[in-house]
């Protein structure tokens, strides 16, 4: 399994970008997967995630702000991020886990996921 992140950047505060996760080889029908991040000096943290059965959920420092969505033809997992902050700028990190189920969240896929990727820095200036 393949997880391969790219669409990081640079962008001044109010920007927005959007971070893909190309995903290969992973076969589950029942998973969890979503992003997570790292800010400079701190500990990693949950972003958003999706469950097999479509339920997506967020943090509350980026809910009506990010969007997480998932392309099954192409196994891409796509987090649109938007009114980006500087408290945004991190490490993003795509995560996925072989099973799915009510476990699944932002905070739970951090102990949870099998699978990451190598991370896409995203910096937000002020």
């Amino acid at each position: 399994v393949q997880l391969v992140e790219s669409g990081g950047g640079s962008v001044q505060a109010g920007g927005s970008l959007t971070l893909s996760c190309e995903i290969s080889g992973f076969t589950y029908s029942s998973y969890c997967m979503g992003w997570i991040r790292q800010r400079p000096g701190k500990q990693r943290e949950g972003v958003a995630a999706l469950n097999s059965d479509g339920k997506v959920q967020y943090v509350d420092s980026v809910k009506g702000r990010f969007n997480l969505s998932q392309d099954t033809a192409k196994n891409i997992l796509s987090l649109q991020m938007n009114s980006l902050k500087p408290e945004d700028t991190a490490m993003y990190y795509c995560a996925a886990a072989k099973t799915g189920g009510s476990w699944c969240g932002p905070w739970a896929l951090i102990g949870g996921m099998n699978y990451g990727g190598k991370g896409v820095q995203v910096t937000i200036s002020s």
